[in-house]
């Protein structure tokens, strides 16, 4: 591998230190962006082709995408936010509510992200939908007019 040089002298100047460290900062940013735009590359040709490959809403499709995401805010916590040169007992206090909010966060899309209205005899539907959809159907606009009704006779 050849030698790293960027021809960028501020940061050595600037941060008192030499010019060895400043190249060794630099090559580990720039490998943090190549990484960051490979993830980012990577989910917009997936994103592009889910849809004509059918994967549009699928757990899989999902859980993907939360992964990579995750992955990249690691990345940015631990090289830009300097959270990797801490001790252990801080990162854990930085991280662990972190990693239980996301597990939280993946649970409710996987769980209550694929709901769509469907009749289904074991699923409660909310009346309200319910009578928004069969406005929809029989081609009124809008629907909920029994409440707009109610509302007109109260104000009157």
């Amino acid at each position: 591998m050849s030698e790293f040089h960027d021809n960028y002298p501020q940061y050595e100047v600037m941060s008192n230190h030499g010019e060895e460290e400043g190249k060794k900062t630099r090559s580990v940013l720039w490998k943090v962006f190549w990484v960051m735009l490979a993830i980012t590359v990577f989910e917009l040709v997936i994103g592009f082709l889910a849809p004509g490959n059918g994967w549009s809403g699928t757990w899989w499709l999902k859980t993907l995408f939360i992964s990579l995401t995750i992955v990249k805010a690691a990345a940015i916590v631990l090289w830009f936010m300097h959270l990797g040169h801490e001790a252990k007992f801080f990162k854990y206090m930085i991280l662990v509510p972190y990693v239980i909010f996301m597990f939280y966060t993946i649970f409710i899309v996987l769980t209550e992200g694929t709901y769509s209205g469907t009749v289904d005899h074991h699923t409660k539907i909310d009346p309200i939908f319910k009578e928004q959809q069969d406005a929809l159907k029989h081609g009124h606009q809008g629907g909920g007019e029994a409440a707009h009704e109610a509302a007109a006779v109260e104000h009157h």
